[in-house]
């Protein structure tokens, strides 16, 4: 009886890390549509591909699948929130997704911040993985802003540097910024509590994976900060009336 018990625990385990994998396989798009009233209602809306957490040395979709998912979506903005990798071997390997998100040509670029396993790499060689993402006309984005004009509006991109690692300076990245739409972009969404006084429009992160092992609740991501306390660990959500999304993370 009890053998019995035991082979029924491990075919439904073997099942359950099966669908799993194959889950790590899945490119999902998740479509968010957020409102500005701000905005010209005749304007065209900007559209943002949002990418985080690839994990390079991880991921189980190929440059190719991601090109196929995406090569007939118009994007304006990419905007990476971070976790390329973390090991120096593995910085290579990045280069193909580089070159499939230049192929994706978005109107306005690509913009980048870090999160905190890209900061395991040491010094040497994390300005190795910042100059590859450059040369490949990606902006790295560490507390700072950049501006662009869309339908004659102003928007503030802001790239916040990693909440988890203590790199975030909101005050810097926020310093000298003009008025318009506020879009940050952050790895670890627990940044946006310590942004009460700061004005933004929508900030995109990752971090979470989705809760990882989603079972019962993620419980085992407590040591990640209130939000994960909270429950908060993917999707769109909103904090003091300000949305803010979760990414699941691509790898």
């Amino acid at each position: 009886m009890i053998f019995g018990f035991i082979a029924i625990i491990v075919i439904l385990l073997g099942y359950a890390f099966f669908r799993g994998y194959k889950n790590t396989k899945a490119v999902t798009v998740n479509a968010v549509e957020i409102n500005k009233p701000s905005f010209d209602n005749n304007a065209s809306p900007l559209k943002v591909l949002h990418i985080s957490d690839m994990h390079i040395e991880n991921i189980s979709v190929s440059p190719e699948e991601l090109k196929s998912r995406l090569q007939d979506e118009s994007i304006d903005i990419i905007a990476l929130t971070g976790d390329f990798l973390d090991r120096k071997r593995s910085i290579p390997r990045l280069i193909p997704y580089l070159e499939t998100l230049t192929e994706l040509n978005p109107k306005y670029g690509t913009y980048a911040v870090y999160g905190n396993h890209d900061y395991v790499l040491r010094k040497k060689n994390f300005r190795v993985l910042n100059n590859l993402l450059q040369d490949y006309g990606i902006k790295t984005m560490q507390n700072e802003h950049h501006s662009i004009v869309c339908s004659g509006k102003n928007i503030n991109i802001i790239g916040i540097d990693d909440n988890s690692t203590n790199r975030s300076e909101v005050d810097k990245a926020y310093s000298g910024i003009k008025n318009g739409y506020n879009l940050v972009l952050t790895h670890d969404p627990n940044v946006v509590l310590k942004m009460k006084d700061y004005n933004f429009d929508y900030l995109l992160s990752g971090h979470f994976h989705g809760g990882q092992i989603y079972w019962p609740k993620p419980y085992h991501l407590v040591k990640m900060g209130k939000l994960a306390r909270m429950n908060i660990v993917k999707g769109l959500h909103y904090y003091q009336g300000k949305a803010f999304y979760i990414s699941e993370g691509l790898g």
